[in-house]
Formats: structure tokens, C-alpha cells, sequence
């Protein structure tokens, strides 16, 4: 270990103080920039793709089941404790910063899953799998880069970050009940088991019932939060866009200034959303767009970047931000300050209703995030009952250890890995952005003339031997497929 951890620190300092703060934020303003501000002069097309049918058909899931799956992974502590870090952090700024994250993250977001949607194939039970790995070794012809990637992201994904969201559950769980952390972990061990070991369609199935229920709930609690504070709302808006500039840091005693403000909102906002990452396009791959058309299920994975960071982000922070609680430079972060707000806000219940919110946010993550990894063991080869029985069995274990103990080297390695997937992941899709461009316009000069989009495997030749054309035939051929 004493070996190891110069390099993974050394690793670490390198992806997240350098390469992909500045890598995510340029990849996402490339993208807006190339696509034609894409989430704004189409927003209102981000939601209207989720309306697709439901039942998707017999190889893959619905556009709606893969927008609760891929929240469920990206919905999670991040939104809660996360928030409370960059207000520490880097003042009330931080909140301004991670909107803009956000708001050019949607093209980075919609880039990376329509390349997935795009490269998808079918597994040997002939459901879809597809993500990043995918479109590296067919749209690359790099098989090798696509390894790596996966290997990186079981290793993450798969692993490691299921062991940090056990522990945050049994923390607070621990807080709020009392209950021993081994019991908290076993019991969460086997509600994940009876997710996970139905596979992707019975993880899409639980995400579509649980992410909107918890959504909604939490949003629930935040409009009661605002609507009592309302004449104060406009006041804490303004706080954080003066913050983000830096014009309110002497008055408030806040020392960080506007390149800590910056700083942590970016980050906190890239780890919130993950757009860029190359997670979430493990689940864009696995849906039947309606539209059918690659872009489609890319608009879908925007509209997460979307809810997760400008809207309950966002009512994390002014739930904070109006109980008084908060103070530039304290020493109280993370879940607790999350707490103590809403204890405020609704007294005593406020502790259990962040603990019952951790557990949801933790627990769909841990099946979101074993979904991803499922498609990198297919890719590897590794997509067989026994091999994914063996990752099963780790994910487990791991929500166990997880819950139990906290070791930083583990945890290290995870950002580490994570850092690795993701800045292969920003040139790949930088490498195809051509194919992004030509898929966007094919897709809004269908819209345009009253068509509903289609993707046609003709008007690609360029594609021929790259992408499965039997996947892209005609909707009612799918249909009865």
C-alpha cells in the first residue's frame, strides 16, 4: 500500500484536478456550441421523447425506464450531502457553477447516449447492450480502448462506489433509528439481490416506480419549504449568481472568492450528473427509442442531466440556504448540514425524512450502477450467467463491507478508476462528434417536414459493418419481432 497510493493520489490529482474539470466543462461547450445550443432551441423535445411507449418491445426497455435507471444512478448523496460541500466550500456561488455545468453537460449527455443507442447489439439472449466500450471498438475500430473502459468501470461502477452509497445509508440510517450498521448492510444486501439478480428488465421495472415516488417526494418537501419562504426565494436566487461572480464574498465573510466557487460547483456538479462520464449510455443502449432513431434516447439521457442537477440540486441548496442554518466557512457539511436544515424547516422530521431520502437516493444507485456494469461484462465477453453471478456476488459483499467500514485507499481507486473511464470516454465522443452532428440534423429535418424520425441504415454508408442494421429496421418490424 505505501507503493500504491502515491500512485492513485498522484492519479487523482491529475484526472480531477486538471483533466476532467476543465476536459468536461470544454467537451460540453464543444458540444453546444457544434449541435446548435441543442438544449435550449430544443428543449421542449427532451420531454416529449420520454412519452414514448412504455413497454419498448421484446429486446429492450422503454424510453421512460431508461431515464429512471440512468436517474437512479445519477440521483444519489450527491444531491443531498454533495450540495451542502459546494455551498461549503465554495459559497452559495458554487450553485450558479453547477447549473452551468449542467446546462452544457445536456449536449455532452445527449452526445454520448446517441452514440450508444447508435452501436448497440444484441446479447446472446438478443436483449440490447451497448455504451461507450461499444461505440469505442465499432466506431473507433479501438477494442482495446473499449477494454479498458470496462475494466475501469466495473471496477467503479460495478464495485467500489456500491461500497460508498452503503455506507452513506447505514450512517444515517444509524443516525436516525439507531439500528446496527452489520443489520443495515445485510438488509440492504438482500433488497438489492432481489433487484439485480432479475436483471436489467427487473431493474428498470423497480426504477420506474421508486426514482419518480422518491423524486417527487423530496420535490414535495422542497416546494412546502419554498412556498413558506417564498417572498425570500428571489433574495437567495440573486445570492447565488452575485456569489458566482464574486460580489458577495466580503460582505458575508465567505474567503474562497469566485475561483472557489467555480471550483467546487464544477465538480460537485460533474459528480452529481455524471454527463461525460460515460455511465449513463450503458442504459441508453439497452432502450427501444420511439421516436427510433438514435438521437432520440439521447434527448431522453439530457433530460436527466437535467432533473438531477437543475431541479433537485437546486432544491437541496435553497432548502439549505433558507433555514438559517448556514453560515460562510463552517465547520458542519456533507448530510449533516442537509439534516440540520430540514430539521429546521420540519422539526425532528427532518432527520428521518434525509435518512428515508439517503436510503432511496443510495439504494437505486446501487442498482443503476450494477445495470452499467452488466453491459461492460458483456462487452469483455463476460456476459453469461456465471460470470455475472460472480459480479453479483462482489456487489453484494461489497454493500456489506460498505456499510461497515470506511477505507480511503478503496475509495481513492474508485475516482481513480472513474477518472480513467471518464477522460477515455470525453475523446471518444470527441473522436465521433462527426456522426453526432450528422445524427442530430437527420433527426430535426425529419421533425421539420412533419415526419416522425427514423433512423435509415442508407442514409449512413459510412456505418456499413459498424452498427447492427437489423436493429434499425422499421418500427412495426419490431414490433413483431
Amino acid at each position: 500500500m505505501a507503493y500504491i497510493d502515491p500512485i492513485i493520489n498522484f492519479m487523482n490529482d491529475i484526472f480531477w484536478g486538471y483533466v476532467l474539470i476543465y476536459g468536461l466543462l470544454a467537451v460540453g461547450i464543444f458540444f453546444t456550441l457544434r449541435l446548435g445550443f441543442i438544449q435550449i432551441r430544443h428543449f421542449p423535445e427532451y420531454f416529449r421523447v420520454v412519452k414514448g411507449s412504455r413497454g419498448g418491445d421484446k429486446a429492450g426497455i422503454s424510453p421512460l425506464q431508461a431515464l429512471t435507471v440512468s436517474l437512479a444512478s445519477r440521483v444519489g448523496t450527491g444531491n443531498l450531502a454533495g450540495v451542502a460541500v459546494a455551498l461549503t466550500l465554495g459559497g452559495p456561488g458554487a450553485i450558479f457553477w453547477m447549473w452551468m455545468v449542467a446546462l452544457v453537460g445536456m449536449a455532452t449527455a445527449y452526445a454520448e447516449s446517441s452514440l450508444a443507442q447508435l452501436y448497440k447489439i444484441r446479447n446472446e439472449e438478443g436483449q440490447y447492450r451497448g455504451g461507450p466500450a461499444f461505440y469505442m471498438a465499432r466506431g473507433l475500430g479501438l477494442p482495446w480502448l473499449g477494454a479498458l473502459f470496462s475494466l475501469s468501470l466495473i471496477l467503479a461502477y460495478g464495485l467500489i462506489f456500491n461500497a460508498v452509497q452503503a455506507n452513506s445509508i447505514a450512517d444515517a440510517v444509524e443516525a436516525a433509528f439507531g439500528f446496527d450498521k452489520l443489520w443495515i448492510g445485510v438488509a440492504l444486501a438482500v433488497l438489492s439481490a432481489i433487484v439485480i439478480f432479475g436483471g436489467i428488465r427487473s431493474i428498470a421495472n423497480v426504477a420506474e416506480i421508486v426514482v419518480p415516488f422518491m423524486a417527487i417526494a423530496y420535490l414535495a418537501v422542497a416546494i412546502y419549504v419554498l412556498a413558506v419562504h417564498i417572498t425570500e426565494v428571489p433574495a437567495m436566487l440573486w445570492l447565488i449568481v452575485k456569489s458566482a461572480f464574486g460580489f458577495q464574498e466580503a460582505a458575508g465573510g465567505f474567503a474562497g472568492g469566485i475561483a472557489a466557487a467555480m471550483l467546487n460547483g464544477v465538480k460537485r456538479g460533474l459528480f452529481s450528473n455524471e454527463a461525460g462520464m460515460g455511465s449513463a449510455p450503458n442504459i441508453a443502449a439497452v432502450a427501444t427509442p420511439d421516436p427510433h432513431h438514435p438521437s432520440s434516447q439521447g434527448l431522453v439521457q439530457g433530460l436527466g442531466v437535467f432533473i438531477d442537477t437543475l431541479v433537485i440540486c437546486t432544491a437541496t441548496a435553497l432548502m439549505i440556504l433558507l433555514s438559517g442554518v448556514y453560515t460562510p466557512g463552517q465547520e458542519v457539511t456533507g448530510t449533516e448540514l442537509t439534516q440540520n436544515a430540514l430539521s429546521a424547516h420540519i422539526g425532528d422530521w427532518g432527520q428521518i425524512f434525509v435518512a428515508v431520502a439517503i436510503f432511496f437516493f443510495a439504494f437505486t444507485s446501487i442498482i443503476g450502477n450494477y445495470s452499467y456494469a452488466e453491459n461492460a461484462m458483456t462487452f469483455l465477453g463476460a456476459g453469461n450467467r456465471i460470470w455475472l453471478g460472480i459480479l453479483k456476488i462482489g456487489l453484494l459483499a461489497m454493500v456489506i463491507w460498505g456499510s461497515l467500514v470506511k477505507v480511503t485507499t478503496v475509495f481513492n481507486t474508485a475516482d481513480a478508476s472513474m477518472g480513467l473511464m471518464a477522460t477515455i470516454n470525453l475523446i471518444a465522443i470527441v473522436a465521433l462528434s462527426g456522426t453526432v452532428v450528422k445524427l442530430t440534423r437527420d433527426y430535426f429535418r425529419q421533425k421539420s417536414t412533419g415526419l416522425e424520425p427514423r433512423f435509415d441504415n442508407d442514409d449512413y454508408p459510412e456505418l456499413a459493418g459498424k452498427i447492427d442494421g437489423t436493429i434499425w429496421t422499421p418500427r412495426g418490424d419490431i414490433a413483431r419481432d
